[in-house]
């Protein structure tokens, strides 16, 4: 069912979340029914979760004893993926509306249940993501064992959502460390009706090894082409191509998700924006999805500083810099992130920041995204703000916009 006003408990944990400036000075609102016309608006990241017996169901049966599973060792969860040490799974008791989005990111809704939950945020789109087993998938450095999970996956989210796929727009999931099975995977993807394919950070799962091969080398050209190709967007997803649980003890939680987990989503940027890519595949459209923004600016001024100051060993000579492929090509999704805004206007940021909840993660803003936008949105233009809580997501993954 879907959920009602009435469902959502807000514990003093979360009263944070209701505090808000209001918008009264704006031309429009981001809250449904509010008596103005409402902004439209897109999310960008939210998660799917598929039944808990789908891969077991469905992949090759070779795999079926190779996937990720939850054991238990003396009363203690752990969660057992190959090739990665055992995890103890936390035993958090919820309360509140944290219990509420727990059950929400479990359960596996219609997807009009789903949409309708949305609804309740302001959402008029969203863009899908896997979640639960489904996020484990990259988890492996078998490149043929986690395409067969991919193809799982692509095959059951279409199934899922296509009837819906104007308003809630799935993404294939592609591994990219055989180049040719990925070509081969975009484009059986494209022909079912994808629009949007995620690959991960780096291409061979793992720690950093310099030995490895990464997308600023042109063997993986053919991927690049593929994509461009079929008029897909492509998406580099947090938390993939390595695994974010690195640190352990204090400060553990904020470090992985800090150091981790969204950092690395800056290095297929880099590797995009100063390798020559942009200017062989001029079409190809890319975003970060869930790492916020903040960090776009810095970045964008420390790769045109290495490009000029490190000229002596910079290959390829481009006939731009770094920075502007990113402005031209790239995207970076935000949530409730400040420092992004704060700089749209001066770094020329306003085509390429796009907003998202994250639904249902307790680091996204459901079911309060009117007040998370309220909150940080404020010193915006009224065009910046129309562009990066809608109309950007609208042209970079081909949204239909209603007329005013």
């Amino acid at each position: 069912m879907p959920v009602s006003a009435q469902d959502i408990i807000v514990n003093p944990e979360n009263q944070w979340r209701v505090q808000t400036p209001g918008s009264a000075s704006w031309a429009k609102s981001p809250r449904p029914g509010d008596g103005r016309k409402k902004y439209f608006m897109i999310t960008v990241d939210t998660h799917l979760m598929p039944p808990p017996s789908m891969f077991k169901e469905r992949i090759e049966k070779k795999y079926v004893d190779r996937l990720p599973r939850i054991e238990v060792r003396d009363g203690v969860k752990y969660l057992v993926q190959e090739g990665l040490r055992s995890d103890r799974v936390a035993d958090i008791a919820y309360v509140g509306e944290d219990d509420l989005r727990t059950k929400s990111s479990a359960a596996m809704p219609s997807i009009v249940d789903r949409l309708a939950d949305q609804k309740i945020d302001g959402i008029d789109g969203e863009i899908l993501f896997p979640n639960g087993g489904a996020l484990l998938m990259f988890g492996s450095p078998d490149i043929d064992f986690v395409m067969a999970q991919c193809r799982v996956w692509n095959d059951w989210q279409w199934e899922y959502v296509h009837p819906h796929q104007k308003v809630s727009k799935p993404i294939a999931c592609v591994a990219t460390a055989d180049v040719g099975l990925a070509v081969e995977e975009i484009k059986r993807c494209a022909k079912m009706g994808y629009e949007i394919v995620m690959i991960p950070n780096k291409p061979i799962f793992g720690p950093a090894n310099h030995a490895h091969p990464n997308y600023n080398l042109p063997m993986f050209d053919p991927i690049w082409a593929a994509i461009q190709d079929t008029d897909m967007a492509l998406t580099f997803h947090v938390s993939t191509g390595s695994d974010p649980r690195t640190a352990r003890g204090n400060g553990g939680a904020v470090i992985n998700y800090c150091v981790h987990s969204m950092a690395p989503t800056m290095e297929p940027v880099v590797n995009i924006c100063a390798s020559g890519v942009i200017e062989r595949f001029p079409k190809l459209r890319f975003a970060t999805i869930e790492a916020n923004g903040g960090w776009v600016p810095w970045l964008l001024d420390r790769m045109d500083e290495a490009y000029h100051a490190h000229h002596f060993w910079v290959r390829p000579k481009l006939k731009n810099l770094p920075s502007d492929y990113f402005r031209s090509n790239g995207a970076a999704s935000i949530g409730e992130d400040r420092a992004a805004l704060l700089l749209i206007d001066e770094y020329n940021l306003e085509n390429n920041f796009m907003w998202a909840n994250d639904f249902p993660h307790h680091e996204g803003s459901w079911p309060h995204s009117a007040e998370a936008i309220e909150r940080t949105m404020g010193k915006l233009t009224e065009t910046a703000r129309a562009k990066v809580l809608g109309l950007n997501a609208a042209r970079i993954f081909k949204f239909e916009v209603p007329k005013d």
